[in-house]
């Protein structure tokens, strides 16, 4: 008996700093309700030796949406706001649009993204397990395991560094392809210009 005590004693002590470790992180955070900078995506398909590196900017307004600009090696944009996602060549012409009111699983799809782009670990610990520590006086990591069964068939785990801000996004598909994205120029401010606001309102 006393054995099983200890071990739930154990367990519980466990959970609690990862709690706690997880709180450290969000009060490291800074709110966001905008931030935009440059990003720097490199992807491992399996089958390929190199991954496929792209650069841009992005645009995230929380209360409307996530503005993805790929600059090289081809220009291409990427809307994405809580009613739908559409994407778009350097032609002009739409690659894509897709509604969530009819693809159920875009909507879990969003909210995911504005939370990885902006760190709200409250929203994120709706749908993954989350894991943390903290390095040095203001970084931290946290290891975010799919929780949903939707998005267990796209990812295996989450990783995310950073310190005021995500500054490094590492993504572990299910079908073994890999991503990382690394966050520069980060900032607050200027607020969207009138084509930028023209998007996010589609």
């Amino acid at each position: 008996m006393k054995r099983v005590l200890l071990l739930v004693a154990l367990l519980w002590g466990a959970a609690a700093s990862a709690r706690d470790v997880v709180s450290q992180v969000r009060e490291r955070l800074v709110d966001v309700p905008l931030l935009r900078g440059d990003f720097e995506q490199k992807k491992t398909v399996s089958g390929f030796k190199k991954p496929l590196v792209s650069r841009g900017v992005f645009l995230l307004s929380r209360e409307q949406g996530v503005l993805w600009d790929t600059k090289a090696p081809f220009a291409s944009t990427l809307t994405l706001t809580r009613k739908s996602l559409s994407a778009e060549q350097d032609t002009g012409a739409a690659a894509y649009h897709l509604d969530a009111s009819k693809e159920p699983g875009l909507a879990a799809v969003n909210e995911v993204m504005f939370a990885l782009l902006s760190g709200d670990v409250k929203a994120l610990s709706k749908r993954f397990k989350v894991e943390g520590e903290l390095v040095g006086a203001q970084g931290w990591k946290l290891t975010l395991t799919p929780t949903d069964t939707g998005l267990q068939r796209v990812f295996r785990s989450i990783h995310l560094e950073g310190d005021q801000y995500v500054r490094r996004v590492q993504l572990e598909e299910a079908r073994g392809d890999s991503s990382i994205i690394l966050f520069d120029k980060l900032s607050q401010t200027p607020p969207p210009s009138d084509a930028e606001a023209g998007r996010l309102a589609k």
